[in-house]
């Protein structure tokens, strides 16, 4: 183009010829092509491949939004993420649903994934129909799916489901089943379960009655349970008394099952919206067991306070080394004294019992044997209702 001085000019959007094109317009052309080449590349993967990918993922996810963030990444990762084969190798911490975010899709999900074959989503689900669900039936046939999967902590929760008679009556126990099921667990390596085992042997709880045999267990329990806390240091750094308790070492205490947190924060919502109106149904008092029972007066009581209650003798050995053992009240605590008031015994209320006047002995069961207490020279003896049922009494004349 020439000017009226007759100089020429090239137009300021040409250069050489050509039009130029601006910085941003180039660079994100630039970009498309390249995401576009990006998507043309994985669309290319096969299935197999991504499969195989999505399978390792899976099994090695330490949270659930983990597996979740996948599915929601593209179309093609949310269609063959929730492939059976996928479902099936999806590992425990990315199933552990807390019971704040509890729904219908995460039912949904737990569903999904125990129709694919996965035992720790049917251990899981199985625990929360049965036990917070109440969905008896459903639950239990899940947690057997699992344990005939050979799924250690299913077996055992099915023995101490039969050891109580759990969703049933009282007349619904089966001790020599649930025996078996703990041996059966116990030779997989779970340490409740062979505790529950070795005290089952000493008592004759369901099997023939062997002190020594009892005692090996117990002793191979907490030497396994030393070893994992301790990350496989020698007894020789430990107190080898604590090898021999019935009651376990004083290690570190192991982090719970999800079924079991799911549990107790489930149950620990229901008791803050009941605000003291419960059915009378009481929770296990082992902190990492949340079991709560199907039935009024299922759980055992401690035979010494009679305020816990335990599922089984492996949250009670728990519970005592972390907690109990320097709570527990002896018996004497729960007997007050009765006001002489004119030459008459009188309770502080004003009533009188037949036993005033009268030295008792009392038995009591603690944890290492009978205890004998000898209660002479008061006025009368007021016992709890709880241990009513406990206490054996003898009058000594």
């Amino acid at each position: 183009m020439r000017t009226r001085s007759g100089v020429w000019y090239q137009p300021a959007g040409e250069i050489n010829g050509r039009k130029r094109r601006r910085r941003g317009e180039e660079g994100g052309e630039a970009r498309r092509r390249k995401l576009s080449a990006v998507g043309d590349l994985f669309d290319a993967l096969p299935d197999d491949l991504v499969l195989s990918i999505l399978c390792k993922l899976s099994a090695s996810a330490t949270r659930p939004f983990h597996l979740s963030s996948i599915l929601l990444t593209c179309k093609r990762f949310n269609e063959l993420g929730l492939h059976p084969l996928v479902l099936s190798k999806a590992s425990a911490k990315s199933l552990a649903v807390r019971a704040m975010n509890w729904s219908e899709s995460a039912h949904r999900f737990l569903n999904r994934c125990a129709d694919a074959g996965n035992l720790e989503a049917c251990y899981i689900l199985g625990m929360i129909l049965f036990y917070c669900l109440e969905n008896r039936a459903s639950g239990a046939a899940l947690m057997a799916r699992a344990a005939m999967g050979c799924h250690a902590a299913a077996l055992y929760s099915l023995a101490v489901i039969q050891f109580n008679g759990s969703g049933g009556s009282k007349d619904d126990k089966d001790l020599r089943g649930g025996a078996a099921l703990c041996a059966r667990s116990a030779a997989l390596g779970h340490v409740d379960a062979l505790r529950e085992l070795g005290h089952c042997l000493q008592d004759g709880y369901g099997v023939r009655r062997s002190v020594a045999a009892g005692r090996r267990l117990l002793l191979q329990a907490n030497a396994r349970e030393l070893a994992a806390a301790g990350g496989g240091e020698p007894a020789a750094r430990h107190d080898r008394r604590h090898l021999l308790s019935d009651f376990g070492c004083h290690v570190a205490t192991v982090e719970g099952h999800a079924a079991n947190r799911f549990m107790a924060e489930w149950f620990a919502g229901k008791e803050e919206d009941a605000e003291g109106e419960g059915d009378g149904r009481r929770l296990c008092s082992h902190v990492g067991c949340g079991r709560r029972e199907t039935r009024r007066h299922e759980f055992r009581r401690c035979s010494v306070c009679g305020i816990v209650n335990y599922c089984s003798r492996a949250c009670q050995a728990m519970h005592w080394k972390m907690v109990h053992k320097a709570e527990c009240a002896p018996m004497e605590r729960w007997i007050e004294p009765a006001v002489v008031v004119g030459g008459a015994p009188h309770h502080p209320d004003g009533h009188v019992e037949v036993g005033d006047l009268v030295p008792l002995t009392v038995a009591t069961r603690e944890p290492f044997g009978l205890r004998q207490i000898q209660i002479l020279n008061w006025s009368s003896i007021k016992f709890s209702l709880l241990l009513r049922r406990r206490l054996v009494q003898r009058v000594i004349y």
